[in-house]
């Protein structure tokens, strides 16, 4: 596991480019900020997250648990979760806007277009919505 990325991963640097043609600019990961945000853009107020479904436990098809060392795995999700709640209350109560790009939005069967991820960001981040999850188009389970 000590191989597996925290940042810079595919999905977040696809975002991360296609947010800078657009001419929005942003800092990575914030070390002074609860949850140390992907993106933060301070013009707005707002962090963005760009999630792994996996890593994060996101009910969606992509989200699957290993069939070997279950009890390990629910355990190590599950705190994950946990983790992500907290840090999204810190942020909110810091005052700061906060949007989730989930994995399956730009990956798997259900996935959008990266122009679409982009078209709900910057529509999220001109207007006063406070937090917005963008994730890929699949039924719920």
């Amino acid at each position: 596991m000590s191989s597996i990325r925290g940042k810079d991963t595919k999905p977040e640097m696809t975002v991360r480019r296609a947010l800078h043609a657009c001419g929005i600019r942003y800092r990575l990961h914030a070390k002074g900020l609860p949850g140390r945000p992907d993106l933060v853009l301070r013009r707005y107020r707002a962090v963005i997250f760009v999630h792994g479904c996996f890593w994060h436990g996101h009910d969606c098809p992509m989200f699957r648990l290993p069939g070997s060392r279950i009890d390990y795995w629910m355990a190590k999700i599950d705190r994950n979760r946990e983790r992500d709640r907290e840090v999204m209350a810190k942020l909110g109560e810091q005052g700061w806007r906060r949007l989730t790009i989930w994995e399956c939005s730009m990956r798997g069967k259900g996935k959008i277009t990266i122009d679409e991820v982009i078209r709900q960001t910057i529509e999220w981040l001109e207007g006063s919505e406070v937090e917005l999850e963008i994730q890929g188009n699949h039924p719920s389970r």
